[in-house]
């Protein structure tokens, strides 16, 4: 498997956002999709700040150009999610912000930060697609994260986010769990486990 070095905010000035102020009545209202990180800045490389469960209204100040993450703000909480799983209302019909972002009229914002080199890697290519349908989530006994936790599987970054129902592609090689039909490997800093014939994540560890 070929790497790639990756740059991860990991210092403490780097949980701060360096983001640009936009008027309230520039927000867009807007409904996570699915249970969705927020992240200290905008790439799977950051580590997450809080969490926007599935339903919950988020509200999106604007998104990099070029980009598919967004500013947002999350009862209060303030970050960056991936628009694939943010929804808002545009003339009475729903849809995706990341294939509606002009007809929103979303702003564009930037992002500025302090990174440092980290030995982490990431797949040439690699991106969770997904969820493409919905997924039964399972609920591992304790003594799965008990060997996960000490058995560590080397980390992967992938371009996406990590959410439950997302297909992990064909270059990250999974660990198997003894008498367990699922396997895990974490992936954008967050054990997940898989089940092997979909490759299909069909739990979070959060």
């Amino acid at each position: 498997m070929k790497h790639r070095p990756l740059l991860l905010a990991l210092s403490a000035g780097a949980m701060a956002l360096t983001v640009f102020a936009l008027p309230a009545e520039a927000a867009i209202s807007a409904t996570a999709t699915t249970d969705l990180n927020i992240r200290s800045g905008p790439g799977p490389q950051y580590p997450a700040v809080g969490l926007a469960g599935r339903g919950s209204a988020v509200l999106v100040d604007g998104c990099i150009e070029g980009s598919r993450w967004c500013q947002v703000d999350v009862n209060g909480t303030r970050g960056w999610a991936y628009s694939t799983y943010l929804a808002a209302d545009e003339g009475g019909t729903t849809v995706v912000i990341e294939n509606e972002r002009a007809a929103l009229a979303i702003p564009t914002v930037t992002y500025e930060g302090p990174a440092v080199e980290t030995t982490a890697s990431m797949p040439m290519g690699g991106e969770l697609i997904g969820p493409v349908e919905a997924v039964d989530a399972i609920q591992p006994p304790d003594t799965v994260r008990t060997y996960i936790d000490g058995n560590p599987s080397d980390p992967v970054y992938l371009d996406g986010e990590v959410v439950l129902g997302a297909t992990v592609p064909e270059t990250v090689t999974f660990r198997e769990i003894p008498d367990y039909e699922y396997r895990y490997v974490r992936v954008n800093g967050q054990p997940v486990l898989v089940e092997p014939q979909t490759r299909r994540i069909v739990y979070v560890y959060r």
